[in-house]
């Protein structure tokens, strides 16, 4: 099957006779006091689990193939803590979710950039990597959330074509914008943010750190 090469000034790599696609990702994640507010539990058990969500994803972002760097948003000092290499650490301006993106792809190098939710334990390496791959026919692109009204991944050949608008209705508006939609595995699918969407991301075999955290937890019913 012949292999075709990415042109238009999207950065590349080769794998054998093919050349990849690779990304930067963005990944925002708030102050631990104020997230996961509708998730049932206690607000310290939801700041353990919020943190457990985040370094869960970025540890699948980290290891998918087509990413060759992570811009953090977050002004939250335990998110920070012992970071891998590799991932850039960008303060939160403190204005939402779509300023926090904002501000990680201002220091975007060049090249194709995604825009991720830090909340999908579930999440899989090789699930970015093919929603990725999908992606990158597009010049803007995107993947709705498990109810199919939301996004979990927005994407663009260059940071200044990405269009955020992350919230409720978000697909619409991000389809509105240009972005395609692109099929994805149910881990990026999978954001959570109520104990029911806890409870899906479980049955999908969350990662290390989450599944720590709910050890560590009292039942969330």
């Amino acid at each position: 099957m012949a292999c075709r090469v990415r042109r238009g000034g999207r950065r590349g790599r080769r794998a054998g006779a093919r050349v990849v696609t690779v990304w930067t990702v963005v990944v925002p994640m708030k102050d631990l006091e104020l997230a996961k507010s509708r998730l049932e539990a206690p607000s310290g058990a939801r700041a353990e689990l919020a943190l457990a969500f985040a370094r869960d994803t970025l540890t699948a972002v980290l290891a998918a193939a087509s990413v060759t760097g992570v811009v953090l948003v977050t002004s939250e000092p335990r998110m920070v803590t012992a970071l891998p290499d590799g991932v850039r650490v960008v303060p939160d301006p403190g204005r939402g979710l779509v300023a926090a993106l904002a501000a990680g792809v201002e220091v975007v190098p060049g090249g194709p950039v995604a825009l991720l939710l830090g909340d999908l334990p579930a999440l899989r390496a090789a699930e970015l990597d093919a929603a990725l791959a999908a992606a990158s026919d597009h010049e803007r692109a995107m993947v709705p959330d498990a109810e199919g009204t939301g996004t979990t991944l927005l994407t663009a050949a260059r940071a200044d074509l990405v269009r955020p608008a992350f919230g409720p209705g978000s697909r619409a508006a991000h389809e509105r914008a240009g972005h395609r939609v692109v099929e994805a595995g149910p881990g990026l699918r999978r954001d959570v943010d109520t104990a029911d969407d806890l409870a899906a991301a479980v049955r999908l075999g969350v990662g290390p750190a989450t599944a720590a955290a709910l050890a560590a937890l009292a039942p969330l019913d």
